[in-house]
Formats: structure tokens, sequence, C-alpha cells
């Protein structure tokens, strides 16, 4: 089968597959790359019998590692602290310095990452784009992309972790 053929016919089966598990179309649309991706990485003197069984055995091993990122990136922030996550009315002036001061230390903490990660992860948290799209965008790998993005998180939940320990 060509992978042509197999990309028409299991390309619908397999974002389907990822949208069950990663709750998320554009990881949805991620994974589904990378899939075949590492199908197309597959050496040129593998047998495969049956396409789409190894297809999905890859897709298996892409969502697990998605799974596992997503949960190993949610513990990289701490919990809303003292009703930080109520949204007011009319923010007091002290919370509004308070607000500019985080920003500040949040965006010079950006501004320390390397010229590269810096991009990547603007380009994912303020213009929303996809791994895969930033991959493509900057000719790296979405395993690079994916990589600089934990960098900056880890990063920006150290300022965050100085900021709850002034603030209580």
């Amino acid at each position: 089968m060509v992978v042509r053929d197999l990309h028409r016919t299991e390309e619908p089966r397999l974002r389907g597959f990822f949208l069950r598990r990663l709750r998320n179309p554009n990881d949805a649309a991620d994974a589904t790359q990378e899939t075949f991706l590492r199908f197309l990485e597959a050496p040129q003197k593998t047998i495969i019998d049956n396409p789409q069984a190894y297809l999905f055995q890859i897709a298996k091993s892409v969502a697990s590692r998605s799974g596992a990122r997503t949960v190993a990136e949610s513990r990289l922030f701490l919990p809303a602290e003292d009703g930080f996550d109520q949204p007011l009315d009319a923010p007091s002036q002290e919370r509004i310095v308070n607000g500019r001061q985080c920003l500040l230390l949040l965006a010079k903490a950006i501004e320390a990452l390397p010229n590269r990660c810096q991009e990547v992860f603007i380009l994912s948290r303020l213009h929303g784009m996809s791994n895969g799209e930033i991959a493509a965008r900057l000719g790296i790998s979405r395993n690079m992309v994916e990589k600089h993005i934990i960098k900056a998180l880890i990063q920006c939940a150290k300022v965050r972790a100085e900021l709850f320990k002034y603030i209580a």
C-alpha cells in the first residue's frame, strides 16, 4: 500500500483516535502528523505486512508519550492561591500594580531565555501556534519545539513560585 493511500484512508481514524485520548484538536493534529512521520522514518529494509496495524502501534506510542508530556507540563504550575483565580469587577490599585510587576518579571524571565527558546515560546503561547506549525516555520523538529516550550515553562514556573513567596 502506498503511503499516500494509507494517509487518505487512515488519517481520519487516527485523528479521531488522538482526539478521544488527547481531547484537543491541535494536539490531535500534531500527534497524527508525528505518527505519519514516524511511519515514513521506518527503515526501508523493514517489511511491513499490515501497514494499518503498524501505523496504529506507532499511534499508541505517540499517544502515550503525549499523555505523559501533558501530565509533566501540568505539574509545572502551582495551584491558584489567595483568590488569584477569582475574577474581580474592579481590581484595586494595589492589585493592578502587583499584576504589572508580575508581568514584568515574567517578561524578563522570557527575555533571559536563549533566542530560539524564546521565539518558540512566544509563537506557542502568544500567537497560539501548534507545535507542528512552529517546527515547520522554524525548520526544527517537533521534539525540539517541545523541549524549548518545557524549558520556558519551567523558567516561568520558577518565577511564579518566587512571586507567591512574597505575596503570601
